[in-house]
């Protein structure tokens, strides 16, 4: 399995490889025609568009990957046909789970949470654009994003005590709470019922509802304005945001200084003072 990437705390981008060539077989991939804002779109949409083995496999080495590409600056992970994702396969993967050995039940569980892991380490924001269904590890890979846009449709339930196993599955029990506070996401995972699209708003879940026909374009102008943002410091605000969840408060200060210090050296740094100082916008170029 390839490593976690996350890089130095000015999380330049210079170091990182370009994704050209990317070809994955169990979900769409597109990218805009300045490589800047990718595009995940899990296809399967007669049946929800559900993951498989494959898929969680196929979706974990790609969010790896992007912690080495340099043209990639966001993410956009939605869903085809109307719906996010209804979770794991019915026949191809809860199926053969009650057929596994105990190694092979924990080596799977352990490949589900390295696909949050690699989505919380890529140093590009993702912004999740969710219609229809989101549920189970659908409603995961939601949780997992940066950003969560919805449509009035959408319905989110971390559906797990459905089918007798615990609420806490990668990394729910670590990441919603801090989302939605801990007694709502214990109410969602102990009962595994629906959250509407106004309730998952209101609790701080999705940070905007669109129209259905508009969702794409939503995020994409959301993508599009963080692309042409710093990208160095958008990676250590990500990394930030993740790293001091565990530490003390004078910790978390001393992280913070030491990071703004470095992106202060940027060549970033200096083009946004340059171009204030221009009364122009600053073009960021992420060194």
């Amino acid at each position: 399995m390839p490593a976690h990437g996350g890089g130095d705390a000015a999380g330049t981008s210079t170091a990182r490889r370009p994704m050209a060539g990317l070809a994955p077989t169990h979900f769409r991939w597109e990218t805009t025609a300045d490589g800047r804002v990718a595009t995940v779109t899990l296809s399967r949409p007669e049946r929800k568009n559900p993951l498989t083995f494959e898929s969680y496999a196929e979706l974990r080495d790609t969010f790896q990957s992007l912690a080495q590409a340099s043209d990639v600056r966001v993410v956009i992970l939605t869903g085809a046909g109307g719906n996010f994702c209804s979770g794991g396969d019915v026949h191809e993967i809860i199926g053969p789970l009650t057929r596994m050995t105990p190694p092979e039940l924990l080596a799977f569980t352990r490949m589900t949470g390295a696909l949050v892991h690699a989505m919380r380490a890529c140093p590009q924001p993702i912004i999740a654009a969710v219609d229809g269904v989101a549920a189970g590890a659908g409603a995961i890979l939601a949780m997992a994003a940066d950003l969560r846009i919805a449509t009035p449709r959408t319905t989110t339930a971390f559906l797990f005590t459905r089918v007798g196993l615990a609420g806490c599955d990668m990394g729910a029990c670590a990441v919603l709470p801090r989302i939605i506070g801990q007694g709502r996401a214990a109410e969602l995972l102990f009962t595994g019922r629906s959250m509407d699209a106004d309730e998952g708003e209101r609790w701080g879940f999705y940070n905007a509802i669109v129209p259905e026909a508009t969702l794409l374009d939503e995020a994409m102008q959301r993508a599009r304005a963080l692309a042409d943002g710093p990208v160095a410091a958008h990676a250590v605000t990500k990394r930030m945001l993740q790293q001091e969840w565990n530490v003390s408060l004078e910790a978390a200060l001393e992280l913070e200084a030491q990071a703004q210090a470095r992106l202060m050296e940027t060549n970033d740094f200096r083009r946004a003072y340059e171009a204030f100082a221009a009364k122009r916008r600053p073009v960021f170029e992420g060194d």
